[in-house]
């Protein structure tokens, strides 16, 4: 997987030096595209906080096919898939992989590194708008508790009452500070006077007298000048007694009011209580329901997603993944039902047998060989009395057998089924089984395939990818397929024919991400019987018979559950071998036999 970005890590250095915005990072993710087509490479670039994504680095100048703002979006890093990561934006989420732990874990950093320079979540965001935002709080909680928190009848009252407190005791604060005053202003004046009568001459000062004809004479019975105490309502006429009566008596009302106040306050607690418990309960069931209702949405707007596909960690039950494997291939069925009608006839000549008897020369000559040489030992074998095979199917003539095998919860099941064609003989049966031209003919299950090499007339590599079955994942076989004629060594036996497709590599056709790679070892095994004609009759297809012994050993990759596999190879190889046969007795009805 390529890259392109001016540094090699997801951390600070991931920031361009001068702008001090985190820098452009571009490569190919294999991106989710839907459940027919799976995972696909696409080119993806991080800029400016956007997520965008081409068909390829090269057609980036036609414009993007997608983009996602990753300002609020949620990055997910699957729980078991190393190379995943799910981004997403409310209803819309992209599935992506990278191609090692390391790459995922450099996008991911990337990502959260845009994410934060956009401003949401960020401590900066933080430290713009916490502020703003206490002061608000604050001052809306205020308003709040000194207006709206205290209702009812009797408290409004109460606190009508302290305003009316309130501006008695200011009035009273006024009055007292007038007379405190007034005080200080007499005490100067005193002062003053006695200042003055000191410095007179003791022995000249003339006897002082009260205005009523009294002297004033101190206690050694000299003259001093003394002053008149104040009125008893004090300064300008304040009386000083009452208006501390009605302070304290101000102040006591006051606390009484107070406490009166308290006291409501603390009978309204328990309805304040039980009111919050009832909105807080209807809050929760509104969550909840909300919760619930956004995860049924999801489901289904992503159904058919990655998480949905087959695994030991798929969101999708066992009933349900039978339930949509057989949805899909009962489509399938109408789908062949329909072209079958308008199917074009093939016109392919069949080889003499003589060119298919002959061993090859190519470099897997050998296998072939050890593949014909065990099918013929094991698999014409009679399964009388062998307690491992079970019969599965039996519809007339057919019959198909299983034999239940698992290997790391991986179904491997081999099949084998035995059926008798009238019309047809092995030559012909085996012919159209192995010739490629004619494959799509009767083939229902493939999507498409090719040659990858031609090894010799009777042998070629193939590579086939098989259509998909929602939610199982696609298949892909690259096998050999390998046509031959095994003459009898009695000759009161029938010669035998045979195909064997198996398993194999080559450096032309890798194993992808998009589908799962199956192994297989197939064989078709064919002998012609012929019943004698009447009288000096030719003999015709009425008096041919096919025998046909069909073997089956594949391992599918990936993971199914078992009882889904199993209940597919049960429902789809009887419909195979009867179109199959069906399409051979078509193609030869009015065609010379050949044996």
């Amino acid at each position: 997987m390529s890259e392109k970005s001016s540094n090699s890590s997801g951390s600070d250095e991931d920031v361009d030096p001068e702008s001090g915005h985190p820098v452009e990072l571009g490569g190919v993710l294999s991106k989710w595209t839907n459940y027919i087509h799976g995972w696909q490479d696409r080119w993806v670039v991080l800029k400016n906080n956007t997520l965008s994504y081409y068909k390829s680095e090269d057609e980036r100048e036609y414009g993007c096919r997608g983009s996602l703002c990753l300002s609020k979006a949620i990055i997910t890093p699957h729980e078991f898939d190393e190379c995943r990561i799910d981004i997403s934006v409310n209803d819309s989420v992209w599935y992506l992989r990278a191609e090692d732990p390391e790459h995922r874990l450099r996008w991911i950093d990337s990502i959260e590194l845009h994410k934060v320079e956009s401003g949401y979540g960020s401590e900066s965001s933080l430290r713009r708008h916490g502020s703003m935002l206490s002061l608000t709080s604050a001052a809306s909680g205020f308003s709040a508790t000194s207006t709206s928190s205290f209702k009812g009848h009797s408290l409004r009252e109460k606190l009508a009452e302290m305003e009316t407190f309130r501006d008695i005791l200011c009035r009273q604060v006024d009055t007292l500070q007038k007379y405190f005053d007034g005080c200080a202003d007499g005490v100067s004046k005193d002062e003053f006077q006695r200042d003055k009568v000191v410095e007179e001459d003791e022995d000249d000062f003339p006897t002082s007298t009260r205005p009523n004809g009294d002297g004033l004479h101190n206690n050694n019975g000299s003259r001093e000048k003394l002053f008149l105490p104040a009125s008893p309502k004090g300064m300008n006429g304040i009386d000083f007694k009452g208006e501390a009566i009605t302070f304290k008596a101000t102040t006591a009302g006051i606390l009484s009011t107070l406490s009166h106040c308290i006291e409501l306050m603390v009978k309204r607690e328990d309805s304040w209580q039980k009111r919050l418990d009832k909105e807080l309960e209807k809050r929760r069931r509104v969550e909840d329901a909300y919760k619930s209702a956004l995860s049924e949405l999801k489901k289904k707007s992503h159904y058919g997603g990655p998480d949905y596909e087959e695994g030991p960690n798929s969101l999708i039950n066992e009933e349900e993944f039978f339930d949509a494997v057989e949805a899909a291939l009962d489509r399938q069925d109408k789908i062949e039902e329909q072209s079958e009608k308008v199917r074009i006839p093939r016109l392919t000549p069949v080889p003499p047998g003589d060119a298919y008897s002959v061993i090859g020369t190519h470099r897997f000559a050998k296998q072939v060989e050890d593949v014909v040489q065990n099918h013929m030992t094991y698999s014409l074998q009679d399964m009388g009395g062998d307690a491992n095979w079970q019969l599965v199917v039996e519809e007339g003539e057919m019959k198909v057998y299983r034999r239940e095998v698992e290997e790391n919860g991986i179904v491997l099941d081999p099949l084998k089924a035995t059926h008798a064609v009238k019309g047809v003989t092995g030559h012909e049966l085996c012919h159209y089984f192995w010739d490629t031209d004619v494959r799509n003919d009767w083939e229902t299950t493939i999507e498409n395939f090719n040659v990858v090499e031609t090894l010799s007339d009777n042998a070629v590599i193939v590579y086939q990818t098989h259509k998909r079955v929602w939610p199982a994942s696609q298949r892909d076989v690259l096998y050999l397929s390998a046509i031959r004629k095994i003459l009898a060594t009695n000759e009161n036996d029938p010669d035998t024919w045979l195909v064997c497709n198996f398993s194999v590599d080559h450096d032309n056709a890798q194993p992808t991400n998009r589908c799962i790679r199956a192994k297989i070892n197939v064989a078709m095994i064919c002998q012609t019987l012929v019943s004698p004609p009447e009288g000096n009759k030719e003999i015709s297809r009425d008096n041919v018979l096919c025998k046909i012994t069909y073997v089956a050993n594949v391992n599918p990759g990936g993971w199914a559950p078992a009882s889904v596999l199993r209940a597919v190879a049960k429902r789809e190889y009887p419909k195979f071998l009867k179109r199959f046969t069906g399409y051979v007795q078509e193609k030869t009805s009015r065609k010379p036999i050949l044996f």
